[in-house]
């Protein structure tokens, strides 16, 4: 077994990811400035009927509920798809999700047993068999199922986050631009990007409409997601993988999986350009016992941007508190709700067109493109949304202000660089069942 060392439930490396080197905030900017012409920031779906008659089959990484849904999303975006591979590595989640799908999508799954993986190799073979790939796992592997697709000369659907830590997000960046010389279409779970009436709003406050932004706030306020219960014959490592979300080495903690959308949506309002600094607070208050791992149940973060631009993001995950999610934007002319697709002050607007379906959104664009050959990429908006949750995570755990260029440079990992049951979890529970977290003026990580 392999030994880790142990700090707060986090874990250190030391040493520059393989093929990565330091970027500087300039050199950051220079990356985004020059994707933007190949990259589709703003991707307007309304109705898009993939054309052509040849199949494209689809395997799917991660059989968990967002996985299964996104499956679902792929076969309704283009008659010509087939579902023929999936893998998870649990047999029980891959064999549940394949019956569901199957009895959804009778003559659209063709999942046999031995296109059904199980076990930590099995996206590798998913990949082999697939021409589009949908990555819905725990997130800490995003990236590297990304750049193993990408390297294969795969379309690849990924959710969110693209990464929990520096390496990885660096690694996702790395994937996205390869993915731009090779013609291959990359497009993200940050789901907002593809709602018809978040794309109107934001259009608007990006031409002015409230003039110039002053601040952004950020609520993604709401109760504990997704809680498995430990279950006798579990061994310690198959019960943080089976409750991953609640762990920070399999998911970076609430603001990557949660908070992230929010800043995703300020982030679009700003250009996707990345701010100076991050600073927050954040802990656990309310929230006791092992099946809440090692994760933060609130956090809120301070962002700054060159202009002078303030972005405050909170975000709580508590039972029986106030809940809420609200993207609102100030400026020197009005006031935008994204939510509510509504400007008030100088302009009144409000957005009175159809609803989409924005998971069917993002799958119809990532199709569309494939039969077009017109490649969408939307890695821009996929490195810098999820590393200013990266960064707000950063300032959160260690109580530090936080500079983007430090943290994103930086070389630390949650958890292990190797991850499967052969290892001994970086975390472990004290004799009363619950784990140590992260300690706000104690914990290392830069």
């Amino acid at each position: 077994m392999r030994s880790v060392r142990q700090s707060n439930g986090l874990t250190s490396h030391g040493g520059a990811l393989s093929g990565s080197s330091p970027c500087s905030r300039r050199e950051f900017l220079k990356w985004t400035t020059g994707a933007a012409a190949a990259i589709s920031t703003f991707p307007l779906v309304r109705s898009v009927h993939a054309a052509g008659s040849d199949l494209l089959k689809v395997g799917l990484i991660g059989c968990g509920g967002r996985g299964s849904g996104a499956a679902v999303n792929a076969l309704d975006a283009d008659s010509g798809t087939k579902l023929v591979a999936m893998c998870d590595i649990f047999e029980d989640w891959a064999r549940g999700a394949r019956d569901r799908l199957k009895k959804m999508k009778p003559d659209r799954v063709d999942v046999p047993d031995d296109r059904l993986f199980v076990g930590f190799d099995g996206y590798k073979k998913v990949i082999e068999a697939s021409d589009v790939v949908l990555i819905a796992c725990a997130s800490r592997f995003h990236p590297e199922y990304l750049k193993a697709a990408i390297e294969a000369g795969k379309h690849v659907f990924c959710e969110k986050p693209h990464g929990i830590d520096p390496p990885g997000i660096r690694m996702t960046q790395a994937a996205c631009e390869e993915a731009k010389k090779k013609g291959l279409s990359v497009v993200s779970g940050l789901c907002w990007r593809y709602h018809t009436g978040v794309q109107e709003t934001m259009k608007r406050v990006l031409d002015g409409a409230i003039g110039q932004i002053i601040a952004i706030q950020e609520n993604y306020m709401r109760t504990p997601y997704r809680l498995v219960e430990r279950k006798p014959g579990w061994s310690e490592i198959e019960y943080q993988f089976r409750n991953w979300y609640h762990f920070n080495w399999l998911s970076g903690d609430d603001i990557q999986q949660s908070l992230i959308h929010g800043l995703d949506k300020a982030s679009w309002a700003m250009g996707d350009q990345p701010p100076v600094w991050c600073y927050g607070v954040g802990g656990r208050a309310a929230s006791f016992g092992d099946v809440y791992g090692d994760v933060f149940d609130h956090n809120a973060v301070v962002y700054e941007y060159p202009s002078g631009v303030r972005l405050y993001g909170i975000n709580r995950a508590q039972n029986g508190c106030y809940t809420e999610t609200s993207d609102l934007i100030l400026g020197t002319k009005g006031r935008c709700d994204v939510l509510k697709h509504r400007i008030e002050g100088e302009t009144k607007w409000e957005y009175k067109g159809p609803r989409c379906n924005m998971y069917q959104a993002e799958h119809e664009a990532l199709f569309s493109a494939i039969r077009s050959g017109k490649p969408i990429n939307n890695g821009r908006y996929m490195v810098v949304s999820t590393m200013l949750a990266i960064l707000g995570q950063i300032a959160v755990y260690t109580g530090r202000k936080v500079t983007w260029e430090e943290a994103f440079n930086a070389n630390f990992r949650f958890g292990p660089e190797k991850a499967d049951f052969t290892i001994e979890p970086p975390v472990k529970p004290n004799p009363n069942g619950e784990y140590p977290i992260a300690i706000p003026g104690i914990t290392k990580l830069l």
